[in-house]
């Protein structure tokens, strides 16, 4: 007999994703944690699982109390309801609030209170699994919980349910080595805490599980709980269910052969459409997708895009199956001229300068005159970022690519407008 059961990542229930357009700002609940956790509690009813595993920061923090109790007993409800049992562990966001609502929700299997491992084992038919989880007891843990302790198995698969820090020693939320977790003697650990999940698999079940949605544009990519599957053989499957309500994700469009600034517009709704298609695959496709837009390749038309880009409205960009809501997030420019660079960068005048100093931006990040480029142009940005005429739309201290883009795009409609004079004189 088979038992199956999902694992759920940092949840964080109670926080926002940040960056929606004014369209979305009104369904940040519906695209946020809120809405990850009722399409996990849809899709372990639909799939039939046998449990549901936490592995902690099921909630954002204190304050989201009240909130975190109407979503998490709601679904608790239905799981139990529906024949599945629910389980978890505290990490360090919720180490005050989880206890709190696990004494409230009837049901709601919280294990390793106040730091003591603790161990339980579900069992389906022949199929067994064991579990062995640890709670935090405070905010901060700077010891590692597996320090001095040795893990007794039980029947079955076993696993661990850990919120940690693996393999950084300084940390004060309970790091773990990876030689520790191996010498755990367990065939597998589910761990918390860090967002971008490990690629799990029946091979290697032990890793980060990572958050069930991302909530900001430094969590691309899938995110969603993971299905693991077992019988009386061993673990029979791994699969990560894609079911986030928001996907951030990365877009390239390449410009090179355009003849009108126009034709990036169709370019941009034809990458959006490729996307579109393998969105709409999955069996619960997002609701919005956030997009990362790099227009690259070669053109001298970037100028013209940029500037029609301006005046364009982005967050709502419609493609394929109309199921999707699409907006752009961040637009870049890494466009080339359709001329060589290295040939205008030999000539001893304002063109060649300003191309020596655009392949500069080319160079490996530690080169000296790189950095010299980069230092300057982030002089520059705190002088206007300084300027109260700006303060309303400042974003703080910008990154390094933020200073790369900057200064590429600046550089290169300098150079266009430097070349097309030539040929106004010629």
């Amino acid at each position: 007999m088979t038992f199956s059961f999902l694992a759920v990542g940092d949840l964080h229930l109670g926080a926002r994703p940040s960056r929606l357009p004014e369209e979305l700002a009104g369904r940040s609940a519906e695209l946020g944690t809120a809405g990850a956790w009722r399409r996990i509690v849809d899709q372990a009813l639909e799939q039939g699982v046998d449990a549901v595993v936490l592995a902690g920061d099921v909630v954002e923090d204190e304050d989201d109390f009240f909130e975190a109790y109407r979503e998490l007993s709601a679904g608790v409800k239905r799981l139990l309801d529906g024949g599945i049992r629910i389980l978890g562990v505290v990490g360090n966001h919720d180490v005050r609030v989880l206890p709190r609502l696990a004494d409230q929700l009837t049901g709601f299997e919280l294990l390793g209170r106040g730091g003591e491992w603790e161990q339980l084992t579900l069992a389906a038919g022949d199929t067994e699994l064991t579990l062995h989880g640890w709670s935090f007891p405070t905010a901060r843990v700077p010891e590692s919980p597996l320090r001095g302790v040795r893990l007794t198995r039980g029947p079955g698969i076993n696993l661990g349910v850990l919120h940690a820090d693996r393999d950084q020693a300084a940390s004060p939320y309970a790091p773990v080595t990876s030689a520790e977790l191996t010498a755990a003697g367990l065939d597998g650990w589910l761990l918390g805490h860090i967002h971008k999940p490990d690629s799990l698999s029946t091979v290697e079940p032990s890793g980060y599980l990572g958050s069930a949605t991302g909530l900001d544009p430094g969590e691309a990519g899938p995110r969603g709980p993971w299905l693991f599957e077992l019988d009386g053989r061993g673990l029979q499957a791994v699969t990560q269910w894609r079911i986030a309500p928001l996907h951030w994700t990365s877009v390239s469009v390449d410009l090179t052969g355009i003849e009108a600034a126009e034709d990036a517009r169709d370019r941009l709704l034809a990458a959006v459409g490729e996307l579109d298609e393998s969105l709409s695959a999955h069996h619960r496709p997002p609701e919005a997708a956030a997009l990362r837009v790099a227009f690259t390749g070669r053109t001298d038309l970037g100028t013209g895009v940029a500037q029609l880009m301006a005046r364009e409205s982005l967050d709502t960009l419609h493609a394929g199956s109309g199921r999707i809501h699409y907006f752009v997030e961040t637009l870049r420019y890494d466009i080339q001229p359709t001329i060589d660079l290295a040939v205008l960068a030999r000539r001893a005048d304002p063109v060649g300068l300003l191309a020596r100093r655009l392949q500069l931006l080319e160079q490996a990040p530690d080169d000296p005159q790189r950095q010299a480029l980069l230092q300057s142009a982030r002089q520059q940005l705190r002088a206007q970022a300084a300027n109260t005429q700006w303060q309303a739309v400042s974003d703080g201290e910008p990154d390094e690519s933020d200073v790369v883009d900057w200064l590429r795009r600046a550089g290169m409609a300098a150079l266009e407008r430097l070349l097309e004079q030539e040929k106004g004189a010629a």
